[in-house]
């Protein structure tokens, strides 16, 4: 019998995955780095790879002269908002087209699957015009009415709940639950992986966005962290260590959100196979 030791002994594809993920973070590194540079270290040619000091200028001019907390402020309620709607909303068709069958299931589900693959380009106008109907234009609501539900979380909760096991459920309507409990109270607890996948990949999608709120948002107070961070580098070129600093705030919740449902991440899209 092999040791733990033996067990967990590097195989040869580190040798080769250790590399790449090394490739994989040195933007990211640079990033941080050039952060707590001063400009004239950023402008330097050739680059400085590492800071002679930390000066953390560009952290206090984005915060302290920019509207970077009104922004991150936006984004966050924009990226939740989001979330939450993906997690009721998707549970529930997610559901209805995993455990229950009507006129037409089958032909509607291909339906909405088959809008997955219609490019942002050709929506953005008729959306922009339902968005201006309801007189949500240059508001926070532009950005989450159409972010409400998305197909790909519906179809990733009837993927998993699919793969569930049916007798729980039936157990609980002999009991006289409705269908509503037995999603909230049984099968919910259950797909904690597929929660934590939607929620991750909705608040991704969501959060990085920035080509939706360039037509939707006008005014500055409205702006996300992404398009304001855009003005911001346009306006203040030469300031970049903001730049590189308000670069750090916009991925840091990004890296966060990831990292606490990295487990439950991996554990849904090993479990919740493409089945029919």
């Amino acid at each position: 019998m092999s040791s733990p030791v033996t067990s967990r002994r590097p195989s040869g594809w580190h040798l080769l995955l250790a590399p790449l993920t090394l490739c994989f973070a040195l933007p990211l590194v640079w990033l941080v780095l050039s952060s707590v540079m001063s400009d004239a270290e950023i402008n330097r040619f050739p680059p400085a790879l590492w800071p002679k000091g930390i000066d953390l200028g560009g952290y206090r001019y984005v915060l302290g002269n920019a509207m970077f907390p009104r922004w991150f402020a936006n984004s966050l309620v924009v990226a939740l908002a989001a979330v939450l709607s993906n997690l009721l909303l998707g549970a529930l068709g997610g559901y209805a087209f995993a455990r229950m069958r009507f006129a037409g299931s089958r032909a509607l589900l291909a339906l909405m699957l088959a809008t997955m693959v219609i490019p942002f380009q050709l929506t953005m106008i008729p959306t922009f015009l339902v968005m201006k109907e309801l007189g949500l234009i240059d508001t926070l609501g532009a950005l989450i009415v159409p972010s409400l539900v998305t197909p790909f979380a519906v179809f990733l909760f009837r993927q998993f709940f699919l793969g569930l096991p049916r007798e729980m459920e039936e157990a609980a309507w002999i009991d006289g639950c409705s269908r509503l409990r037995v999603l909230f109270s049984i099968v919910m607890p259950l797909a904690r992986p597929a929660l934590a996948t939607v929620a991750v990949l909705t608040f991704l999608s969501t959060w990085n966005d920035l080509s939706w709120p360039l037509i939707a948002i006008n005014h500055d107070t409205q702006y996300t962290l992404q398009l304001g961070l855009t003005t911001f580098q346009g306006q203040h070129h030469t300031r970049w260590s903001a730049v590189m600093a308000g670069n750090v705030i916009t991925v840091l919740p990004v890296l966060v959100a990831f990292l606490l449902a990295q487990k439950t991440f991996v554990q849904s899209l090993t479990s919740s196979g493409l089945k029919g």
